[in-house]
């Protein structure tokens, strides 16, 4: 019954793969591409009004740091054109960010032809994981991550008699490193996911390899945290060891090989 089932839901998906020819592929495409540029310009100048505010929410850690280390001074700029180019890029990554549920929605709408019926049950999970995740993420990096990286360089140069002059174009460089990349790790059950969905992973092989996971994670920790210090690297591996832990789980319950399992006990 399960391999019927199977098999009657392959032909479906090759029916509606088949339904559209490659230019109607390719239209799809440009279509969702359009709309989610139009959403994305729209948060733009959404954001643009604000960028004002959204550059004070920024600035926190900063400021925060500094007069925890004893400097009174606050960011800068060198250029008269670094305000307006850092209002531009805030606005375009806050923007971004307000319009990733229609960004998303228009991937699901490209992605929800080739997928069985029972799998498009899972568009509201999708929408709601995936922009939930990222916002932890990033709230992780701006509530955890950065602040403690700030103090500990803010710490290291005092001792040597250093004084800081941050400017903002780079300062938003590293913010938007930090928060934005930890943001986009926490979407790593997402990923395995869609891997297991399609049985290109599977538990049992990331089980297997977890020692070997735990070293590249600490690789890629090593690249994105801005000091040399141990701590903050096992800051930035924590949460991915942990994600990786969680995507486990994941890869078991939405395996091919554990669906049909379940279709054959329910059989």
């Amino acid at each position: 019954m399960a391999d019927s089932g199977m098999a009657t839901g392959l032909a479906g998906r090759a029916e509606n793969l088949a339904s559209m020819s490659f230019l109607e592929h390719l239209e799809e495409l440009r279509r969702r591409i359009i709309l989610s540029v139009v959403g994305v310009v729209a948060g733009f100048f959404a954001c643009w009004w604000k960028w004002e505010a959204i550059y004070g929410f920024m600035a926190r850690p900063a400021t925060d740091a500094l007069k925890n280390n004893g400097f009174n001074q606050g960011l800068m700029y060198l250029n008269p054109t670094d305000p307006f180019n850092m209002s531009m890029k805030i606005a375009l990554l806050a923007g971004l960010f307000l319009a990733s549920p229609w960004v998303l929605w228009q991937v699901w709408q490209f992605i929800s032809p080739g997928l069985y019926r029972h799998e498009k049950k899972y568009v509201m999970p999708f929408m709601f994981s995936t922009v939930g995740l990222f916002v932890a993420g990033g709230w992780f990096g701006y509530r955890l991550v950065y602040p403690a990286a700030l103090n500990f360089l803010f710490d290291y140069g005092k001792h040597a008699g250093l004084h800081p002059m941050i400017t903002v174009n780079e300062y938003t460089d590293l913010f938007l490193t930090i928060v934005a990349g930890m943001g986009m790790i926490f979407e790593l059950p997402i990923l395995v996911f869609f891997l297991a969905l399609m049985g290109i992973i599977s538990a049992g092989w990331m089980w297997r390899n977890f020692r070997y996971s735990i070293l590249v994670i600490f690789i890629i920790a090593a690249i994105i945290t801005p000091t040399t210090d141990i701590m903050n690297m096992c800051i930035f591996a924590a949460p991915m060891i942990g994600l990786y832990a969680v995507s486990i789980g994941i890869a078991y319950i939405v395996h091919p090989k554990q669906r049909r399992a379940r279709a054959a006990r329910q059989g």
